[in-house]
């Protein structure tokens, strides 16, 4: 018998996962031409040159001891590298000892969870937010508080410092915003950190940052570590490189962190003992090696506008994402969005409901296919439109 407490997980199980397989099978019947999944964020462009030469060269090299065991935190000269762009970035001094090498994101995010959280520990989410966090915070005790962003999906501080209890160990912050694409500004996230350092306990900052590289409209997206004091980056190269399916990334302590000697350490030991032991080493020389380089963001950003347009001049509602890869469209008519996707899926139009991110009411579209799926997708928008009666 397998965990009652993963058996319910199982029967939950992730929507994205589900339109996934939905869109596969809808393309066998229908043809992937005439079908048009914006369900899921895996880049389809291939990445950049500088990581395909980086990889080819690091197998020629054939180094001797080239795979095996490095430090749990990863290699020095990695490490020293992204301290050293980090710095060059922000106006914080940051050391090879602030970053442990990770396998993605999600083993980031799940090595921080599992250093800071005692049983019972409360996590402020901002909704909408990726609904793994809530199974990143489960797994190691936590409990998820959520607070609502406001209707252009921006934080409000006062919310956020209410929902404040002695509880309170962590808040996530993902800008750009999954599923919302929106981009929080300086003045913003500076404000949120005065407001935290008032709090009468350290509450760490977990800035959850696999698009920070892809901001549209010249828009630069804020330094976190010239924002936070009490900061825990976390950090993937899936989106900035195309990398997903090599799950590599890191996490960094600020050094400013009221815990920093404490917290570099735990995040180590976490990195070992919740079994990747250390990142793949392969990964860790390429990215390093490729540290500058990044995918072709004009392109995204050419997508955007082209599915942004099918979706305001079909008469759909959406605030226009300034980042990220995805587009947070309002349902109409005051449907439910699971209600929202039956109709779109009559027309093979798959979107992501907008509660599997805690923001009932909406739903995601991804923009990171093919410009043909879009341009296709237009008939499609037009025909639910149609059938709503929005024109």
């Amino acid at each position: 018998m397998i965990s009652s407490h993963i058996k319910e997980k199982l029967q939950s199980g992730s929507l994205i996962r589900k339109m996934f397989e939905e869109g596969n099978k809808r393309k066998a019947i229908y043809g992937a031409e005439n079908v048009f999944d914006f369900s899921i964020g895996n880049p389809d462009l291939e990445p950049p040159k500088e990581v395909k030469d980086a990889l080819k060269a690091i197998v020629e090299e054939d180094v001797p001891g080239g795979h095996g065991y490095m430090s749990n935190s990863g290699y020095e000269a990695t490490r020293a590298a992204i301290a050293k762009k980090r710095s060059e970035e922000s106006s914080v001094t940051v050391d090879a000892g602030a970053v442990c090498m990770t396998v993605g994101a999600a083993a980031a995010m799940n090595d921080v969870f599992h250093s800071i959280l005692d049983q019972g520990d409360e996590v402020i989410l901002l909704a909408p937010f990726f609904m793994e966090y809530n199974n990143y915070i489960d797994n190691h005790g936590g409990v998820p508080v959520i607070v609502q962003t406001d209707d252009k999906f921006m934080p409000d501080v006062d919310a956020i410092i209410a929902a404040v209890t002695p509880k309170t160990k962590a808040i996530v912050i993902n800008s750009p915003n999954n599923p919302s694409g929106v981009v929080y500004s300086e003045e913003l996230l500076k404000s949120l950190n005065a407001a935290l350092l008032k709090c009468d306990h350290v509450i760490h900052v977990i800035s959850d940052e696999p698009y920070i590289e892809l901001a549209y409209d010249g828009i630069k997206v804020p330094s976190a570590l010239d924002c936070f004091d009490n900061l825990i980056i976390c950090y993937s190269w899936s989106k900035a490189l195309s990398l997903p399916g090599e799950r590599i990334g890191y996490t960094l302590v600020s050094p400013k962190h009221a815990d920093y000697e404490d917290l570099t350490a735990a995040i180590v030991l976490s990195n070992r003992t919740l079994g990747s032991v250390n990142a793949p080493a392969i990964w860790q020389k390429v990215v390093e090696r490729a540290l500058y380089a990044k995918v072709d963001v004009p392109n995204y950003e050419h997508r955007r506008n082209l599915l942004y347009a099918n979706i305001v001049e079909s008469g759909f509602e959406a605030v226009k994402p300034n980042g990220a890869l995805y587009i947070f469209m309002k349902t109409p008519n005051g449907l439910s969005d699971s209600e929202f996707g039956e109709i779109c899926a009559k027309h093979n139009l798959l979107l992501v409901p907008g509660a599997s991110f805690s923001r009932p009411g909406y739903c995601r579209l991804a923009f990171c296919v093919s410009e043909q799926t879009i341009i296709n997708s237009r008939k499609a928008f037009e025909a639910v439109a149609a059938e709503l009666g929005l024109k």
